[in-house]
């Protein structure tokens, strides 16, 4: 499965975003069925933060500059645009049913889609994201901080929350290789060149993959 999980925030950001959440009013958390399309709004049962309150938005560029300034992610998903960050969470008989993401929305292309968790996976019971490939299904419960980057042409569900709440923050990237396979493809060559680079040093030889890596990113992208 092309999707990567890795540690985006540390305790004190965690812990940063969940007292700015904390101080959100009733009012400011809507039905995620406001942002939902018209199939996946019949199964989705959760709460989303209005994306226009200034807590919202200081904490969605937050997000996004945390993932900008990751070489992992950049490598593996060679954003172009980041959009849609909005946080929800979900408590008791809460869940998202099966459906796939809109491949275009008003904030750009949907090419991946990642979740951050801002809570531990033992806070809560159910509520595992569900993701499927053409011959897989995997089953996901992340810790706080950490996030998970998928396609976005991936069927996908949150499974029903039985006990607690899942609070995560939620967004879509649009990459400058739109195909799933040319972007492992440059993912697994910047992988081996900078391993290479680590354990070897710089070298001719290694210029010239760096090279290509380039020259390949100019003929891929978009």
């Amino acid at each position: 499965m092309n999707y990567l999980i890795h540690q985006l925030l540390n305790t004190e950001e965690i812990n940063f975003i969940k007292k700015e959440l904390e101080k959100c009013s009733q009012q400011d958390w809507e039905d995620g069925k406001k942002t939902a399309g018209s199939h996946a709004s019949m199964v989705k049962n959760n709460l989303q933060l209005n994306r226009n309150a200034e807590i919202s938005k200081k904490n969605a560029q937050l997000v996004n500059k945390k993932i900008l300034s990751n070489q992992l992610i950049k490598s593996f998903s060679l954003p172009k645009r980041i959009h849609g960050i909005m946080f929800t969470k979900s408590s008791n008989n809460m869940q998202y049913g099966r459906h796939i993401d809109n491949p275009y929305m008003s904030s750009g292309r949907s090419d991946l889609s990642f979740t951050l968790s801002l809570t531990n996976r033992d806070f809560y019971k159910g509520g595992e994201l569900i993701i499927e490939t053409m011959n897989s299904e995997e089953k996901f419960k992340l810790n706080a901080g950490e996030i998970i980057i998928y396609p976005s042409s991936y069927f996908h569900e949150v499974n029903e929350v039985n006990n607690g709440e899942r609070l995560v923050c939620v967004g879509w990237i649009e990459s400058y290789v739109k195909s799933i396979e040319e972007r492992e493809y440059l993912f697994d060559l910047d992988a081996g060149a900078r391993g290479l680079l680590a354990k070897h040093g710089r070298s001719d030889e290694l210029d010239l993959i760096f090279k290509s890596y380039a020259s390949l990113l100019r003929v891929l992208g978009n």
